[in-house]
């Protein structure tokens, strides 16, 4: 596993958390008052996705663009502190995107978010960086959250196909064209709904999901499944493998722990069909963890 060295490209973010105690109603909206007293700053995004992988033990290079601005300077720490290799463009036209999340009675009573939509597409500008790292990785990892960090994409995977890399990708939107030959898409049900339509049974979702693989030239779709667990359908046809049974404290950041796991276990050389039962394991031990978490190679072999 310290072998392994997964690329990680995609829309970072800065979590924040302010926890704090609720004692009172606003007399100005019946809102809850929460008397803050403590401040945490977490990964998030694709740079929680390459802390994941870091956590297993893998090497994690971290490729997006930010802003120029306090957040992407707190990213830049955060990064440096956990040991994890970064490529961090600036786009001063860019608002590093910030979600914040004020807990009290540890519960989440908001979030804000603090973002914009970039005019142009920031990643080009780093296709020569893109470049240049790839042949060091064993796999690449693209994390879109829909921020307009990877609108045009196509040409990394073709560069990353032709280097003989795996490409798995964790999609966003309704039109997964521009994730046209990648090997794994790992969409969750509401993702995969807005893109196949709804489903009436496992016979119909297969039908749908094949047919989308097969046009869009993809080795395998992955579709996790919540209290169902997970499904992998590939072109020996579908496996799935039942949820893990714990009780589920945050789902916050799960998706990046699943796709962590199968980047880092394909960049060891594993199987999609070998590998899933272990993402399996580790998105049902992070979702017992509050907020964006990860998973380290003790608790997952331990």
């Amino acid at each position: 596993m310290a072998a392994a060295r997964v690329l990680v490209v995609g829309d970072a973010m800065l979590d924040r958390y302010w926890f704090g105690a609720v004692e009172r109603i606003s007399p100005e909206a019946p809102v809850p008052v929460v008397r803050v007293n403590r401040e945490e700053e977490r990964l998030g995004g694709a740079a929680n996705v390459a802390l994941n992988v870091k956590a297993l033990g893998a090497q994690a290079t971290l490729l997006t663009a930010v802003g120029d601005d306090e957040p992407a300077r707190v990213l830049r720490r955060l990064l440096e502190r956990e040991g994890i290799a970064s490529l961090l463009g600036s786009d001063p036209k860019l608002y590093t995107t910030v979600k914040l999340r004020v807990i009290g009675r540890s519960q989440q009573l908001i979030r804000i978010d603090f973002e914009n939509q970039p005019e142009h597409e920031v990643l080009t500008q780093m296709l020569a960086d893109y470049e240049r790292v790839l042949p060091a990785h064993d796999a690449v990892l693209f994390s879109d959250y829909g921020k307009g960090g990877l609108t045009h994409i196509p040409r990394m995977i073709e560069l990353a196909r032709r280097a003989g890399k795996p490409v798995l990708v964790d999609p966003k939107g309704s039109d997964y064209r521009s994730y046209a030959g990648a090997d794994l898409v790992t969409p969750n049900r509401a993702e995969l709904a807005l893109l196949i339509g709804g489903w009436t049974g496992e016979e119909q979702l297969q039908e749908r999901v094949q047919a989308l693989r097969q046009e869009l030239g993809l080795q395998a779709v992955l579709l996790t499944r919540s209290e169902e667990g997970m499904t992998l359908y590939d072109i020996a046809g579908t496996a799935t493998v039942p949820a893990q049974a714990r009780e589920v404290f945050d789902v916050t950041g799960a998706g990046d722990t699943v796709i962590a796991a199968m980047a880092t276990l394909l960049a060891c050389g594993m199987t999609a069909r070998d590998a899933m039962p272990i993402a399996n394991r580790a998105g049902g031990l992070v979702v017992g963890k509050f907020g964006t978490a990860s998973v380290s190679y003790d608790e997952l072999f331990g």
